[in-house]
């Protein structure tokens, strides 16, 4: 197991109406930005549950954060934070908002060109300071709720963004809130956290024996309930499940001591900017096709994934292999989402923009080891059609 540092300060408030414990959360004096999506969180009742829950309190609101927040969209909330001198804000939504909200919190405070802020990558951004935040979950996915980082949208681009100052400082998480999402956002956010997980797993091996059999249970939960949350949409125990797998597939966890592998997330964030694929789908499409063309170097752990994970214990190492990436599309196709790049349009002759995209925002030695080139960039994408 490597060195590391491990620290998560997020309070999680879990389970069914848990709404009214807000006004103990959130400060009684401060000023508070409530931010958001589309406008489902008003549809369905959620955000006038929330104003209930915060009496006597000056509440502001920012709607229209898009999924893949944009940078644009953000600084206008910047913007209004700043004018309205806002203490506190409230991320009501799923990953997109969350991530949108930790940006806001860091650039309101932060006196330098915000936009600054999107070029450091996986390293902590240059702040002193953020304005505190809290989230509301009501869909499962991402794990933003107990991570300090976001994914930003700026220029066609995707750029991470991390600081130990926009943990959040409490995150409610209510199953009974993921009822009415749609089926497709549900099976999106069950494949998030699939491979969050297994991008902390299916590496090279570390001897993390904790963290590997944490990640194997993440997976072999979301395997038994994935399907369930889509045909019982209102069945609180598997939505219940769902949520706190995702929530634990990228709090630090699973991942402390072992080497991560992003390179499905970093082509897929490409797929979706270049052509507006859910994430969640780009990651389907792209799994399967990394363990294939990587075989060799994660043999290891792909057979202890096979075993583990799938209980595949007959056959050669070779056919084992192949069995549990087999099984692992079947799964995702099982939840209704298509896994291949020609299922949504995409031809072989549209390839090289991502491999340009790649190059542009330096994406050009991907993977644990860094031996993800563009040039095996291009075989991925080849065979994911």
């Amino acid at each position: 197991m490597m060195n590391f540092d491990f620290y998560n300060p997020t309070h999680i408030v879990f389970g069914k109406n848990r709404l009214t414990e807000l006004d103990s959360l959130v400060p009684k004096n401060a000023k508070t930005l409530i931010l958001y999506g589309g406008g489902s969180v008003k549809k369905y009742g959620t955000l006038d549950k929330i104003i209930q829950a915060l009496p006597q309190r000056e509440l502001l609101e920012f709607g229209g954060i898009e999924p893949n927040p944009k940078f644009s969209t953000l600084m206008k909330a910047v913007e209004m934070a700043r004018r309205e001198s806002v203490d506190f804000l409230l991320a009501v939504g799923g990953g997109s908002v969350m991530d949108g909200t930790k940006f806001v919190a860091l650039a309101t405070t932060y006196e330098g060109d915000a936009q600054s802020l999107l070029t450091h990558g996986f390293q902590p951004v240059p702040v002193e300071t953020a304005l505190p935040l809290g989230t509301v979950v009501t869909l499962p996915a991402t794990g933003s709720e107990m991570n300090s980082g976001g994914v930003i949208s700026h220029k066609g681009g995707k750029f991470p963004v991390f600081s130990p100052f926009s943990f959040p400082k409490f995150s409610l998480l209510d199953p009974t809130l993921t009822y009415t999402l749609p089926a497709t956002q549900v099976a999106n956010g069950i494949i998030d956290a699939f491979i969050h997980t297994v991008e902390q797993y299916v590496t090279i091996p570390s001897d993390g024996s904790f963290q590997d059999r944490t990640a194997e249970g993440i997976l072999k939960t979301l395997i038994e309930i994935g399907k369930k949350t889509l045909d019982e949409p209102t069945n609180y125990d598997a939505r219940a499940n769902l949520m706190w797998c995702a929530t634990n597939a990228l709090n630090g966890l699973i991942g402390a001591g072992v080497p991560q592998d992003w390179t499905t997330h970093m082509i897929g964030h490409e797929l979706t900017a270049l052509f507006g694929i859910d994430h969640g789908k780009t990651l389907a499409i792209l799994q399967p096709s990394i363990w294939t063309i990587r075989t060799e170097q994660k043999r290891e752990k792909l057979l202890q994934y096979a075993t583990r994970v799938w209980d595949i214990t007959t056959g050669d190492d070779e056919s084992r292999i192949t069995h549990a990436i087999e099984k692992t599309r079947a799964f995702f196709e099982e939840l209704g989402v298509k896994t291949h790049l020609s299922d949504y349009g995409v031809t072989e002759d549209r390839l090289e923009e991502v491999i340009t995209a790649l190059d542009a925002h330096g994406l050009t030695a991907l993977s644990e080891t860094g031996e993800v080139t563009l040039e095996v960039s291009r075989k991925i994408l080849k065979i994911s059609l």
